[in-house]
């Protein structure tokens, strides 16, 4: 009732957009500007074109909420009620662990009270076997939609390499309008006994890294999933450009220069990114080029830099109503 008072009674700009199959529910709310906001915003984005010739669409939702937050991608495994009580054992250890590691840390009551500028702090150090477990690597191939595979392993020289093959091919189900795409991410940040924690980044300007690619464009993605359904999919994304050859080169990208995107499309509607509600990083490919790829990662980390005063790299104005959505 609701929908059809949207679609055939409050905004024809919305109509259009519904019918088209460009704009679903949860879009609608997103972007305001499209039936009214009062105050509209138009980023200019430089490395947008870029990227958004390489988004993947999802599929239109016409509910108004989602009651899985992994939108259907998740394990579908089945196991025994016996495996299940042991790897619940198993994780009630560890969660206890964690949780002795917190109390340590209050008591120890050592934060961070002075950010040097200059001196990256490392997040993630790509040393060991164990630095890879707090990360998974997926594709379009684990979900049955398409035929690119990826893997995270140790090189010889103790980095990371993130590897794999790129295929555009599109299965032939009648479903897949686009494929070819690998994505490594982190585990969501979280404390003990599953309670949802963020990453407190509000102190730094840039995020560093130090990577040895293959001269293929990536994709770096910081995501804020928040509490309600159509924001659990918001995460901002910075293109990492690499250079193929033998040599290292290090990264430096404001946290400026990320734009807001939700289930691969680009909002009109942009902001800064809130840093004290980060929750994982990922790095994705789906440049459209098929064939193997490797990208070799040293490190990731932050810095401070207080020369860097930019708050948020997109052109911002109000318009009239409407304006914003042709």
């Amino acid at each position: 009732m609701f929908l059809c008072q949207i679609k055939h009674g409050l905004c024809p700009h919305v109509t259009r957009l519904y019918r088209q199959g460009i704009l679903a529910c949860s879009d609608h709310f997103k972007n305001r500007q499209f039936c009214g906001d009062k105050e509209p915003l138009i980023s200019s984005v430089g490395s947008m074109s870029f990227v958004s010739r390489r988004f993947f669409y999802s599929s239109n939702n016409c509910w108004f909420w989602e009651k899985d937050i992994k939108s259907g991608y998740g394990s579908k495994e089945k196991h025994s009620r016996i495996q299940m009580i042991r790897d619940g054992l198993q994780e009630l250890r560890n969660e206890i662990g964690l949780w002795k590691d917190e109390i340590t840390e209050k008591l120890h009551c050592d934060p961070i009270v002075c950010y040097r500028p200059g001196e990256v702090d490392v997040m993630w150090k790509f040393d060991n076997p164990e630095s890879l477990s707090r990360w998974v690597a997926t594709s379009d191939c684990d979900h049955g939609e398409g035929f690119s595979n990826c893997n995270l392993s140790i090189t010889s020289g103790k980095k990371c390499l993130f590897s794999g093959t790129l295929n555009t091919t599109v299965p032939k189900d009648g479903r897949i309008k686009k494929a070819g795409y690998c994505n490594m991410c982190c585990h969501r940040a979280r404390k003990s006994f599953k309670r949802e924690a963020y990453f407190e980044w509000n102190q730094y300007t840039h995020i560093v890294l130090r990577v040895r690619g293959d001269g293929r464009s990536y994709l770096l993605n910081l995501a804020t999933s928040g509490y309600y359904d159509i924001m659990w999919n918001d995460v901002f994304h910075y293109v990492l450009f690499t250079r193929g050859g033998p040599y290292w080169q290090i990264t430096k990208i404001p946290f400026s220069k990320f734009f807001l995107g939700s289930k691969g499309r680009v909002q009109d509607k942009q902001y800064p990114i809130p840093l004290n509600r980060i929750t994982s990083l990922g790095i994705s490919v789906g440049d459209g080029i098929n064939g193997p790829f490797n990208l070799e990662i040293d490190y990731i980390g932050l810095e401070f830099d207080p020369t860097h005063q930019e708050k948020f790299a997109y052109e911002m104005y109000r318009t009239d109503n409407f304006i914003a959505g042709y």
